[in-house]
């Protein structure tokens, strides 16, 4: 997880109506997220050959009011994945932007532990890249802590093709971080606009390595 710290204007445009711009201790940011998805269903059905796959996003952080009180959700600006039905199936139920791409990551290890991570992909003929270098042990955040608002969005907004918006929960226990030394090199222009160009060409504000876990997407429902 790269976090970097952005303009708030930038990230209007990509509001979906009904939700509002959610930061940290006034701080609003964009991550760069590497995920190595595994024994993935959809909607409860295993698809052959697409269960463990790949997926670098750009998201930013949202909430929404509700009766229930406050739901802090991420919205995804674009998603990588290498998989061609896994991006149908995304954009089909979720409405998300997913691109497939030809994509792939290493893991090194020593002593059981992991010593880097490394995503790769394609993109306009370039190889693209994040790579992360974890220091330190794993712990689950603190309290009001950056990584506690990074990793604990429970929800995801998104617009429908008809305009209105899409709302889905995700659910996952809370993740042990590692902070981390972390860097992207990506044609961030082409890839996600050129507002985000600059944003993303200088060393995140802060980097993590997630644990990760068993992650259910519940299906969505429109506003």
């Amino acid at each position: 997880m790269l976090n970097y710290q952005v303009d708030p204007e930038i990230l209007i445009p990509f509001l979906p109506s009904g939700t509002e711009l959610d930061d940290w201790n006034g701080k609003t940011f964009v991550s760069v997220v590497g995920f190595l998805f595994q024994q993935t269903r959809l909607r409860g059905i295993p698809i052959p050959f697409h269960r463990n796959f790949e997926e670098v996003n750009l998201r930013f952080y949202v909430r929404r009011n509700t009766t229930a009180g406050w739901r802090r959700a991420v919205v995804f600006i674009k998603e990588l994945v290498p998989r061609l039905v896994v991006a149908w199936a995304a954009r089909t139920f979720y409405n998300e932007n997913y691109t497939a791409l030809t994509m792939s990551h290493r893991i090194e290890t020593a002593s059981g532990e992991i010593k880097s991570v490394r995503y790769n992909w394609r993109f306009n003929g370039r190889e693209n890249s994040l790579s992360l270098t974890p220091r330190g042990g794993a712990q689950l955040p603190g309290a009001g802590s950056e990584p506690e608002f990074i990793t604990e969005h429970y929800w995801g907004y998104s617009v429908r093709r008809d305009g209105a918006t899409l709302e889905y929960q995700v659910e996952h226990p809370p993740w042990r971080v590692r902070e981390a030394q972390a860097r992207l090199d990506c044609d961030a222009a082409e890839l996600y606009g050129e507002q985000f160009s600059s944003v993303l060409k200088r060393p995140p504000a802060s980097a993590f390595l997630a644990d990760g876990s068993a992650v259910t997407v519940r299906k969505g429902i429109r506003l």
